[in-house]
Order: structure tokens, then sequence, then C-alpha cells
């Protein structure tokens, strides 16, 4: 018998860079990115050149201020908050006053939540502050009316008996306007000295 030496036998690499091909086009096709949708503000109405703005006219005492600075600190109704979380108790205590306490708001509906911020602040401590401010109203709104802040912002105002259900959280009237609006002011970020 011979002895036959065995050559190492060698395995086809040609295909290989083929299938790795598919196989990234593949992913490419079938993989779907989040795209991050930002904050969700509705901007009011662009005013008309022609009319001059309106005087509007409301007392101090029913605006809650926040002021964030360039180095991301608060201060509130001209305190300095050091915990941002704090916001959303201090915001739904000053909503909710209803004329009790002389240094909050008159009512529900009298209440403006003012965030200003400056060049300097973070998009982070903004986005912080402005999510405490609106989770204080979704749990307010849902306290109304038997639900969590989560489930109350799941409602479907498509279907009418949970639209029923927003409109009574949110007191709207068949005028159509809210008794309890959610009034957050955006104010123009203050410029800092070298911007």
């Amino acid at each position: 018998m011979r002895n036959k030496s065995k050559e190492p036998t060698e395995i086809p690499a040609g295909s290989m860079a083929d299938i790795a091909f598919l196989l990234l086009i593949f992913f490419l096709v079938t993989t779907t990115i989040a795209s991050d949708k930002g904050i969700l503000i509705q901007l009011p109405p662009k005013p008309d050149p022609n009319e001059p703005p309106p005087d509007i006219k409301f007392k101090q005492r029913n605006i809650f201020k926040i002021l964030i600075n360039s180095q991301d600190r608060l201060l509130v109704e001209d305190e300095p908050l050091q915990d941002p979380f704090k916001l959303k108790d201090m915001v739904k205590a000053f909503v909710r006053n209803n004329g009790r306490d002389k240094d909050l708001s008159d009512s529900p509906k009298d209440a403006i939540v003012s965030i200003k911020s400056n060049n300097g602040t973070s998009y982070e401590m903004f986005v912080t502050v402005y999510d405490q401010v609106e989770a204080a109203y979704m749990e307010m709104y849902g306290e109304k009316v038997g639900l969590s802040a989560d489930d109350f912002r799941a409602l479907d105002l498509s279907k009418p008996e949970q639209k029923a259900i927003y409109n009574k959280a949110r007191e709207i009237g068949p005028d159509g306007k809210a008794q309890f609006p959610k009034q957050i002011s955006i104010a123009q970020p203050s410029k800092i000295k070298g911007s």
C-alpha cells in the first residue's frame, strides 16, 4: 500500500466577501432607526404685522418663575434650588393654590409657569426642568380623572370616550376653552458676555 500524503484542503474564500456584502445589505434594509422627535411644543401663530401686540395685564403672583443660568443653576421664585426634581411638587402646589396662599396663584386658570434660560444653559438641564413642569401638569390632569400621569398621556384623542376623559381633566367647556389650561411660557434666552 502506498502512503498518500494528505494535503490540507483549502476552503474557497472567494464567496465570503459576497456573503458578507449580502448580510450587510440585509441588515441595512431591515433595521429601523428610531428618530428623535425632540420636545413637542405647539407654537403660537405668527402675529399679524398690521396689528399692534395685545396689552396683556396679569398679577405677578400668578407667574411661577424658573430661571436657569449658564452654570445650570436654578433660581425658582427668586430662591436658589439645588434639586430640579423638586420642581414638579412646587409647580403642582402653585397651580392648585386657588387663592388660598397669597404668594401663589389665584387659580389654575390664571397660573403661568415661566421658564427662562441663558445661552450657556445646557440642553440636559433645560429638558430636565421642562420635563418636571410637564410632569406636574400630567399628574394633576391624571389625578382629576383617576389615572396615572402615564395613562393620561397615553389617551387616544381619536376615540370619543378617551377624548371625553381628556376634556374632563382639562375642564374643557362647550366653547372649547380649558378652565384648567397648561400654561408654560418659555422666554427668550438671555445672552451672556462673549456670546
